[in-house]
């Protein structure tokens, strides 16, 4: 979690992305042939190990920044794989909440907890060994922090409003199921 407090923005989209978790589906074939056109090797390994919520979560975010920058794949790439530190924790939706709560509150979140509120780093770190490009690996570590000089202002624009207002796409929820 970042060391800024939480703002009610960021309490509000926790909470969507809590209702919107619940009703996640896996992609369709053709969403997995989209990840495939931007992810492969040990990048794309790294994005199928997710959780289905969080693979659902990251294809979203992907088809908000390929709305605003088409063909950009280190974009594409930050957006699909920002948030593969989460898997270290193996939560559900509930430990998830209790993770958030306790950050919130600044408590202790011990075990794997803590490994969830951990999941940029961690992620980074993955990311940085699987050979990501070095602004895919800094989105993922600062995600929740201040923009790091090694990303672009319009581009951390774009992967923060991709990371928050993606979940509708041509007015259609994209956590909802077929």
């Amino acid at each position: 979690m970042s060391a800024h407090p939480p703002s009610p923005a960021h309490v509000l989209h926790l909470v969507r992305r809590t209702l919107q978790s619940l009703r996640s589906r896996p992609l369709s074939p053709a969403e997995v042939s989209e990840v495939a056109g931007v992810l492969d090797g040990e990048l794309a390994a790294l994005f199928w190990s997710q959780p289905v919520i969080d693979q659902r979560h990251a294809y979203a975010s992907a088809r908000f920044v390929k709305s605003r920058r088409p063909g950009d794949d280190r974009l594409l790439q930050a957006a699909l794989l920002h948030d593969i530190g989460k898997r270290h924790a193996r939560l559900g939706v509930g430990g998830r909440i209790l993770a958030t709560v306790l950050a919130l509150l600044r408590a202790p979140a011990p075990g794997r907890l803590g490994v969830y509120l951990d999941h940029p780093a961690r992620g980074a770190d993955d990311l940085a060994a699987a050979g990501a490009d070095a602004l895919v690996v800094a989105y993922a570590r600062h995600q929740d922090d201040d923009r790091p000089a090694a990303i672009p202002e319009e581009a951390w624009a774009i992967l923060k409003a991709a990371d928050d207002e993606k979940h509708r796409l041509n007015g259609q929820s994209q956590y909802d199921g077929p």
